[in-house]
């Protein structure tokens, strides 16, 4: 079971970002992904008519380690480790370290 999943509400929690909070676009593969409004770059991008698109310099969100990021605790306004727990009726969940608050049901 992933600890980050797409959707999570994260915080970044090392680098030239460091506090900043958003939500996860992708996962790209088992180590990065993709957060909304963290780890912006400038890119020069050539127009292509064959796709309709426009030439220019383009921001856009580059992968980040998961191990940057942390998932934010709403309760304690604070970022947050994952744990998993299984459940009486065999399901696995995630929950948050701090105080064993079930992530996603």
């Amino acid at each position: 079971m992933r600890k980050i999943k797409k959707g999570d509400d994260v915080i970044v929690i090392t680098g030239k970002d460091k506090g900043k909070r958003g939500t996860v676009l992708r996962v790209l593969d088992l180590e990065h992904i993709l957060v909304e409004g963290a780890n912006r770059v400038k890119k020069h991008q050539r127009p292509n008519p064959m796709k309709n698109t426009t030439g220019g310099i383009v921001d856009k969100e580059m992968p980040l380690h998961v191990s940057n990021v942390a998932i934010f605790n709403p309760t304690s306004k604070k970022a947050d480790r994952v744990g998993v727990k299984t459940l009486d009726d065999g399901r696995r969940v995630r929950i948050f370290k701090s105080n064993g608050e079930v992530i996603d049901v």
